[in-house]
């Protein structure tokens, strides 16, 4: 892959600037940025691994695990309300958060090995994306499709431990992964397709525990010839969109991290649409999130505690990411994104799991 792979109308611009935006400031070089999922890692249990390991980790963005767990997030959502909205057992319970965080572990080294075979173009164009391990030849692009491949066959295998049917609820988001690395290309709220490929994992979560969080058409069916009318569950729909708009807002602010570097390529986010006024449109999908996750309460009549980890959890802490985040400072935005998204996905998780641990202590009484 080269140059020419980059859509024709953002040739000029990468074509003209080509030399400039390939030399990598020197505080890329010296460290801390570079290891903004660029290229290199803050050591630690990396460096114990082969040498020839250590791409892998890097191209799967296992170090630091945050997308990962971005990933398992969602999923862990899905089994939560899925648990609530049946009345499940602990057990099962448990055996689905296993599952889904293997599948999660696998398919979030594929999407990402996938992201960067078709991104490598761009990211050799990226001061902070530059020393990827594909860009700087670590991972030759055949290689890295083998991985992604195998990291992709891996979590297709624990779609085999789902109950019958769940297997085609995955189907969306296996088009939606393959699709995103493109969507940068094609709109400015490339972040919404990422929010819905991550968010997907309710729908899978749900799955795992037996419920089908939508029917319709070959969805919830056992028979291909024989299609479901459409329906949906309002508290999952809830907790989906709300989602997306957390990812929203915490992928926006990394995208900000390469703003002036992807004006130049032509690289399109939602940072580069709204630029000085990004807050703006960050404080309004905090508004509407907060707002899903209240309605997702109030479907499932939750408890105050609810309310009060989950929403007001989500509403403190990414109102603090955003309120205090220097957009112009790429330090600060990967410092909010890596640490400040554990804050709102804990408190939806925690919400969640305080009723579903109250509901068995209620359940006890009786």
């Amino acid at each position: 892959m080269g140059e020419k792979d980059i859509p024709t109308h953002n040739q000029p611009l990468l074509n003209t600037r080509d030399a400039e935006a390939c030399l990598v400031p020197k505080e890329y070089e010296d460290g801390t940025l570079s290891e903004q999922y660029g290229g290199k890692h803050a050591g630690g249990w990396v460096d114990r691994l082969p040498v020839s390991w250590v791409p892998y980790i890097q191209l799967a963005r296992l170090s630091p695990p945050a997308a990962l767990f971005l990933i398992y997030f969602p999923h862990f959502f899905g089994i939560i309300l899925a648990a609530l909205i049946q009345r499940s057992p602990a057990s099962q319970v448990m055996r689905a958060g296993l599952v889904m965080f293997g599948g999660s572990f696998f398919f979030s080294n594929a999407a990402h090995g996938w992201n960067d075979l078709v991104d490598a173009p761009i990211d050799r164009a990226i001061s902070r994306t530059s020393k990827r391990p594909i860009p700087r030849g670590a991972i030759t692009p055949r290689a890295a499709l083998i991985f992604t491949l195998s990291q992709g066959f891996g979590a297709a295998l624990f779609l085999l431990l789902m109950p019958a049917g769940s297997a085609i609820y995955a189907v969306p988001n296996i088009i939606g992964t393959i699709y995103y690395p493109w969507a940068k290309r094609h709109t400015n709220f490339a972040q919404l397709v990422l929010g819905w490929c991550l968010a997907w994992g309710i729908v899978m979560g749900s799955c795992a525990m037996g419920l089908k969080p939508f029917t319709g058409g070959p969805f919830g069916s056992n028979d291909l010839f024989a299609w479901e009318a459409i329906s949906v569950q309002p508290s999952v729909a809830c907790i989906f969109f709300a989602s997306i708009l957390w990812t929203v807002v915490y992928d926006t602010i990394y995208a900000h991290q390469d703003l002036k570097d992807d004006l130049k390529v032509g690289v399109k986010s939602i940072a580069v649409l709204f630029r000085d006024m990004t807050k703006v449109f960050l404080w309004l999908c905090l508004g509407c999130m907060v707002a899903l996750l209240s309605m997702a309460g109030l479907l499932e009549q939750m408890g105050w505690q609810y309310y009060v980890i989950a929403a007001g959890g989500s509403a403190v802490s990414l109102g603090a990411m955003i309120a205090n985040v220097e957009l112009k400072d790429s330090a600060s935005c990967w410092w909010w994104f890596r640490y400040g998204f554990w804050l709102a996905g804990s408190s939806i998780a925690g919400g969640l799991v305080s009723d579903y641990l109250l509901l068995g202590a209620r359940s006890a009484t009786f």
